[in-house]
């Protein structure tokens, strides 16, 4: 069976992927973390794409984010994977691929995932046994939306603006939800729907999602149907 395009619209909140070849470990040091967020930064500028949350595993990587354009996703994804593989390859004198194929993504309905899925990203390093609070990971974006250090890079969704009136107010609620965590549907939820490229949202948003692109964009759900050449 031919493999399906990427599910990616422009204006539309993306939940990514990029996985480590056989899981293998992506960092060897803080440079390497360094490195790759440099990047992300640089690229995600370049190609008008807004990054809202972000976490960096050992072996792989987790992005939230709103491309601008059609192609600015690809283009990212594309140009952080070739560089990062260039220059960690140079700096610990080794060949050959370092990811596990493509990356991985689908889109979310914000106001059912968006808040959900940042919780996601900030626990991952909980759920590994990395750290025992968010706020011990140096690797992820949740610092930034604790109000614990500024990342002018990262891109406010209007859905966490909503949270307070205030920065106090707004990282106060944010703590609240991290705290709280996710039941295991709802983190299984995400990571499937990421991992297949299926969307996640209601039915009235997965109809309009589907108005706007002819790849299906949930399993079994019919694209546009073709349109007969004697018509």
């Amino acid at each position: 069976m031919a493999r399906l395009p990427r599910l990616t619209l422009p204006g539309h909140l993306h939940h990514v992927i990029l996985r480590g070849n056989n899981r293998q470990p992506i960092f060897d040091g803080v440079e390497d973390f360094d490195a790759l967020l440099a990047l992300l930064v640089d690229s995600a500028q370049k190609y008008a794409v807004a990054v809202h949350a972000y976490v960096l595993m050992d072996n792989h990587f987790h992005l939230l984010v709103t491309p601008a354009t059609p192609d600015g996703l690809p283009q990212m994804m594309q140009a952080v994977g070739r560089r990062y593989v260039q220059y960690f390859n140079r700096r610990h004198a080794r060949s050959g691929t370092l990811w596990e194929g493509r990356y991985r993504s689908t889109i979310l309905q914000p106001e059912r995932y968006l808040l959900a899925c940042m919780v996601y990203l900030d626990l991952n390093p909980v759920r590994a046994g990395l750290v025992q609070q968010p706020t011990d990971y140096r690797w992820s974006s949740h610092a930034h939306w604790r109000g614990l250090r500024n990342d002018r890079w990262l891109t406010p969704h209007a859905l966490y603006w909503a949270l307070g009136n205030t920065p106090f107010a707004r990282e106060a609620t944010y703590a609240a939800l991290v705290q709280a965590g996710l039941g295991a549907s709802m983190q299984t939820s995400l990571t499937d729907s990421a991992l297949s490229g299926w969307a996640l949202g209601d039915a009235e948003f997965l109809d309009g999602l589907q108005q706007q692109t002819p790849r299906r964009v949930i399993r079994g759900m019919p694209g546009r149907p073709r349109i007969s050449e004697n018509t």
